[in-house]
């Protein structure tokens, strides 16, 4: 799943810095140190979910964190996390949003808007966690994460 969301990442990417209209255009992909810093599920199955997932890839997650909406998280050996929770308002639809680990999450933010996303939270801290912002794009949600 990680190399999925490292190839989404690294196709958007090249799709905005060459201005290509599709990834058939775009020429080879090369990306490294691409990561997935946190994996969020929205989802009203929590538990369910969670264990599938610790079942299906040999991970656990921990008690609810505040700061996260309080998620459910489990950390991988590669750094990222995956973190689970329910709806914070009725209106919060289910999704699955890969925030993808940035070094300046500004300028980040500024490349995504300047190829056509529309910013749905500008990067915004969480206190002991990291900043992260969100971005519309094609009828998809991603994410930003610094550090």
């Amino acid at each position: 799943m990680r190399k999925f969301f490292a190839a989404a990442a690294a196709a958007f990417a090249a799709l905005a810095i060459s201005g290509c209209a599709s990834v058939e255009n775009a020429g080879p992909i090369e990306a490294p140190g691409v990561q997935v810093e946190y994996l969020e599920i929205v989802t009203p199955e929590v538990d369910v979910t969670c264990e599938i997932l610790a079942a299906a890839h040999g991970i656990s997650f921990g008690d609810p964190v505040p700061e996260l909406g309080f998620a459910r998280v489990a950390t991988l050996a590669g750094g990222g996390r995956i973190g689970v929770r329910a709806p914070l308002r009725e209106t919060e639809e289910t999704v699955v949003r890969p925030y993808m680990l940035v070094e300046d999450i500004e300028a980040a933010a500024a490349v995504a808007e300047a190829a056509g996303g529309a910013i749905a939270v500008p990067p915004t801290e969480i206190p002991g966690q990291g900043t992260f912002a969100i971005y519309l794009l094609g009828g998809i949600q991603h994410g930003l994460w610094q550090r």
